[in-house]
């Protein structure tokens, strides 16, 4: 059983999180407006979006080792300043490069998560460790709501602005972690091993969903990315009307995630949802660039949220259901990563075609969601649906 004294920390680290991820959902909507004020093109904006995930998927593992070897907590409080630093540079930019180092810096920082999932993993037993860690994506869609409801207004002030105030809320997180957060008294080394990672793959239910994360996560980048300057060349719309629409759509994958997401999971099974979000998505995503006016335009684009909010936590559930005790971490890191490799190729393609055509990242992230809705026929069926578990007990 894990000390009391460390679980006892697991609110702080949760509050930890959230102030963290809204500081980060505070320059989202932001940041493309902030690049556009430098006569950044579509491919220079995909990235910056880029060299931040780059660098956030290549410190993660970096992080963890330091973690497994000096602790959790120093970890913790370094990347929590060293993100206040980031978002201060980026603030004060004035230069399309400076927007650059800042953004790598900020991903170096970000990297933190994969420390802080392992420290809950050092204070949680096994059967209630996944409700833990869904309180981390509950952590993320709140700072997603809170952030950009924040961010915009303050880009009225000026675009560096809302990026200061995230440097300010992060020092205040830092000082909060220095008096509150304690290092757990024993902690698992985490799995690095790449060797493991090709034996997972070699499982061809594990390789199948992580092609179908990629190629979803892949199709999200796309909207992620040009989403602003898309508004902003068709329908003139400023921050704050892109911040209202991303908190709307924000809003409703929380409330289907947070709120009926078990009944739905409960009802129809796992890979039911994945198919039916895909192809939601997929339709959505394929409607957005005809959509003549903005309130036209919010149909496909709450479908897509509604899509994304039952598909995602459904994979995430196969996935958890490929793996046993000895190779959890193993399946999940590797499953991970390959959303990690979307959101570095992702961002670039999106910016690239974007300057071809304001339709066409919206028109391959339909295409790829077609084609990840075709691996779902090969993957695995996940838990039974409770109709189907009573149907077979009666007839047992």
């Amino acid at each position: 059983m894990p000390h009391e004294r460390s679980r006892s920390t697991l609110p702080v680290l949760f509050s930890i999180i959230v102030i963290d991820v809204i500081g980060f959902g505070i320059i989202i909507p932001v940041l493309p407006f902030y690049a556009d004020e430098f006569g950044a093109s579509g491919l220079v904006l995909g990235m910056l979006f880029t060299s931040h995930a780059a660098m956030q998927a290549l410190f993660a593992p970096l992080w963890g080792r330091l973690a497994d070897r000096i602790g959790r907590r120093p970890v913790m409080l370094c990347t929590i300043a060293g993100t206040s630093g980031a978002l201060l540079f980026l603030g004060l930019a004035d230069t399309l490069a400076q927007l650059f180092v800042a953004r790598i810096l900020s991903g170096i920082f970000a990297a933190n998560i994969s420390v802080a999932t392992a420290y809950i993993a050092d204070v949680t037993d096994e059967d209630e460790r996944t409700r833990w860690m869904g309180m981390v994506g509950a952590c993320f869609g709140v700072g997603f709501i809170v952030g950009p409801a924040v961010g915009g207004p303050l880009a009225l002030l000026g675009f560096g602005v809302p990026m200061l105030v995230a440097a300010g809320l992060a020092a205040v997180n830092f000082v909060y972690a220095i008096f509150v957060l304690k290092e757990p008294e024993t902690h698992r080394a985490t799995e690095h091993d790449g060797s493991e990672r090709v034996r997972v793959l070699a499982a061809p239910s594990i390789r199948n969903l992580c092609i179908t994360y990629f190629l979803f996560t892949f199709a999200v980048t796309q909207l992620e990315t040009v989403f602003a300057y898309f508004m902003m060349s068709r329908f003139d719309y400023g921050v704050l009307g892109v911040t209202g629409i991303l908190i709307a759509m924000a809003f409703v994958m929380v409330g289907i995630q947070g709120g009926g997401m078990r009944s739905l999971v409960a009802r129809y099974g796992e890979k039911t949802l994945l198919v039916a979000g895909l192809a939601l998505m997929a339709l959505s995503f394929a409607v957005v660039p005809w959509a003549p006016v903005v309130g036209l335009l919010m149909l496909p684009l709450i479908g897509s949220a509604i899509g994304r909010a039952i598909s995602q936590p459904s994979m995430m559930g196969l996935a958890s259901f490929q793996a046993s005790g000895a190779n959890r971490g193993a399946v999940m890191g590797t499953f991970q990563s390959s959303a990690s490799m979307a959101r570095v190729l992702g961002p670039l393609a999106a910016g690239a075609l974007y300057d071809q055509s304001d339709a066409a990242p919206f028109l391959l992230a339909s295409a790829l969601l077609f084609v990840a809705l075709a691996t779902t026929a090969v993957l695995p069926a996940g838990s039974q649906p409770v109709d189907q578990r009573r149907k077979r007990r009666q007839t047992a």
